[in-house]
């Protein structure tokens, strides 16, 4: 995998545990984006979640917001109920739409000492459903200690934390590249470029970290949004049903509806490849024109693609919903 690179963007993840901040200060001294701690577990909620995306996005930081994913959370089940608390979060702070950087789970500890394919089956279970929910495909936090513990995850944007190494684990369950480095926790590890771990307007120490590229290719990244709509049209969302199971969201612009390529992929039970660093979509092998890259998610054109392979698209325009019928082709 890579190493830490001169010119990558800068960044600090934040909690509760860090106090009152200074986003202002935090932004002149060379940081560009912060994730924040939103939510753990299946109630609980940071007490400072919402005034420092607040303050962060006041202060031009590219924000995002994570989720702990505690130990009681056993299940697929109890998984998707965490995903819930967190996607609540998120609306209450204004929706996915206010943040720059995917929603992220932060996936850690095994203190209920579940076996490798459990802990594959709850964070499987956790992504899927923020992905349903928000549109957005999360990033996946871990640890080297811990990352041996997934499988077939690789296919979301990593945020690996190591302090003690000049370059990220050979075996990392398939991943080949980070996208977020956590290189030190503020006291021990790399340190930013300046030479030292503290951070303007924090008082105690912050975790650090870099994204692998510069800051205008972490918003090329990311934080791309839809084409702007026709005059006649506006920007807006609802829900997509596929062989009468609600799957995702379908977002709605300039008069077409788009969904993410990766849930048109399962209902029409047809291979998917997003290819990061062309911005290219394929289809079952087949080069996707109509796409749309929103918060670092691949969204295509649904109706004309889903009936290239015989299914039936209707849309249910007083409720804002799409339906897919998968056809015999």
């Amino acid at each position: 995998m890579q190493t830490r690179k001169k010119g990558n963007a800068q960044g600090i993840d934040v909690s509760h545990h860090q106090g009152n901040i200074d986003f202002k200060k935090v932004a002149a001294d060379g940081i560009s984006y912060v994730f924040i701690k939103a939510t753990q577990g299946r109630s609980f909620r940071s007490k400072t979640f919402l005034q420092f995306v607040k303050d962060a996005k006041a202060a031009g930081l590219m924000t995002g917001a994570y989720h702990y994913v505690d130990d009681s959370a056993t299940t697929p089940d109890l998984a998707r109920q965490e995903a819930a608390n967190f996607v609540s979060a998120i609306k209450d702070a204004g929706g996915v739409s206010t943040f720059d950087l995917p929603p992220v789970m932060d996936y850690e500890s095994n203190e209920s000492n579940l076996s490798k394919t459990a802990i594959t089956a709850v964070a499987k279970a956790f992504l899927e459903e923020v992905e349903r929910l928000t549109g957005v495909r999360p990033i996946v936090y871990t640890y080297p200690s811990f990352i041996g513990n997934f499988s077939g995850l690789s296919g979301y944007p990593l945020w690996i934390a190591r302090y003690h190494a000049t370059k990220a684990p050979s075996d990392a369950s398939g991943w080949s590249r980070w996208d977020f480095w956590q290189y030190s926790d503020g006291q021990y590890g790399g340190t930013l470029p300046s030479g030292t771990r503290k951070v303007s307007g924090i008082a105690g120490p912050v975790d650090l970290n870099e994204f692998n590229g510069t800051v205008d290719e972490l918003r090329a990244r990311f934080t791309n949004r839809p084409a702007a709509p026709d005059k006649a049209g506006t920007v807006g969302s609802g829900a997509f049903v596929a062989n009468g199971r609600e799957v995702g969201k379908v977002l709605l612009f300039g008069g077409k509806s788009y969904v993410p390529l990766k849930v048109l992929a399962n209902a029409l039970d047809l291979s998917c490849h997003w290819d990061t660093s062309l911005k290219v979509a394929y289809l079952n092998g087949a080069k996707l024109q109509m796409v749309q890259l929103v918060l670092g998610t691949a969204y295509v054109q649904l109706k004309p693609i889903a009936e290239a392979y015989g299914a039936v698209v209707c849309w249910d325009q007083k409720n804002k919903i799409a339906t897919l019928t998968k056809g015999d082709k």
